[in-house]
């Protein structure tokens, strides 16, 4: 992979602002650089660290639970240390820690042609969700008080669960802010090839080389698994996994629309994920929004969000990948791939990354 000579730092955690203290508050501490390691050969290796007690899940149905109408779109609750700033095409933007993050109703791809949907209040401030397919099958998620993603579990008709995302309570029961578990660890500092850990679309010539990518685990070891929000919020935790950045795909200037020219080009992706969701029923993969940095930040962060919902939406429709298994987030020109404040092809992509190690455990897929 040609990288060109102004080419942004390799790990998005280092292209982040830096963290905002509160007044009065001391300088937080910083980790010590990581050493560069032996890569983890499995997802299993990568989880060693975290997995020395088996995890033991329990039905994500099996606690009671008080039927409610359908929760109102606006968060239930702003944790402290993050601010409202403006609503964008029904996308709310928050600013907490020098940056901009964008928020939206996260299940509106999962409910498309749902034979029922219905909504339970849970104890300690948390919701159900469950969404009824055609054929019986349940997708169940679980959002704590602040309506981040803490369960989700596919229920096919044979009662079978496959669980998406599992995060242990104890890291959201006390939570009065939101916190990037990343400060907690050191920069990421691997010594491998660029082109081991990002796969540029538009060099690939043989399909197989996106299934051989995604299939790649992390880059280091996962501390514990992460809910759905914690790895959207976290360039850090993100950096763990690998991307592909599909710049083959070319959005008009500042449209969100995917040209039905363009659609084609995700077949060679889309099989790769198809081809794990058969080996694996429970991976999850993450559809990043990315723009350059021409524009008002918070428009382009709206845009780049419709762009990877664009991209998730054109997976289901037209490759039949379930909307469940995939999660997107826009950054706008948060994360730029080329250094320039001027119009760049190169920033204005989408990037796909597998997270499945990161949001649940490797035993609950085996």
């Amino acid at each position: 992979m040609r990288r060109p000579e102004n080419a942004a730092r390799l790990f998005d955690s280092a292209k982040e602002k830096p963290v905002r203290r509160k007044p009065g508050g001391a300088e937080p501490d910083q980790p010590a650089r990581a050493r560069a390691e032996r890569l983890p050969e499995s997802d299993a290796a990568a989880q060693a660290r975290a997995s020395r007690d088996p995890v033991q899940i329990g039905s994500v149905i099996s606690e009671k639970g008080r039927r409610i109408e359908r929760p109102r779109r606006e968060r239930p609750e702003v944790p402290e240390g993050a601010e409202l700033v403006r609503e964008v095409n029904n996308r709310f933007i928050f600013r907490t820690n020098n940056t901009y993050f964008i928020e939206r109703p996260r299940e509106e791809r999962l409910i498309i042609d749902a034979r029922e949907v219905y909504y339970e209040e849970l104890p300690r401030s948390r919701q159900r969700e469950v969404v009824v397919r055609p054929d019986g099958t349940r997708i169940v998620t679980i959002r704590n008080r602040w309506g981040d993603v803490v369960r989700r579990v596919k229920i096919l008709p044979d009662d079978r669960e496959i669980v998406l995302v599992y995060v242990e309570d104890d890291y959201y029961d006390e939570v009065l802010e939101w916190r990037d578990p990343g400060l907690d660890l050191p920069p990421l500092d691997l010594d491998i090839p660029v082109r081991d850990y990002i796969l540029d679309a538009e060099w690939v010539e043989d399909p197989e080389d996106y299934y051989t990518f995604l299939d790649q685990p992390p880059v280091e070891q996962v501390e514990r698994t992460y809910s759905l929000d914690e790895v959207r919020r976290s360039a850090r935790i993100r950096d763990k996994v690998r991307r592909i950045d599909l710049d083959i795909i070319n959005f008009e200037f500042g449209s969100a629309q995917i040209p039905e020219s363009e659609i084609g080009k995700l077949e060679g992706v889309a099989g790769a994920m198809q081809r794990l969701l058969k080996e694996n029923p429970g991976e999850t993969f993450l559809i990043e929004g990315h723009t350059d940095a021409v524009g008002a930040e918070v428009a382009n962060l709206a845009l780049s969000d419709q762009r990877a919902e664009a991209v998730a939406t054109a997976l289901t429709n037209v490759f039949d990948i379930p909307p469940e298994n995939m999660e997107t987030q826009g950054y706008g020109e948060q994360y730029l791939k080329v250094e320039t404040q001027e119009p760049e092809r190169e920033n204005r992509r989408v990037a796909i990354r597998r997270i499945t190690p990161l949001v649940a455990p490797v035993a609950s897929s085996e």
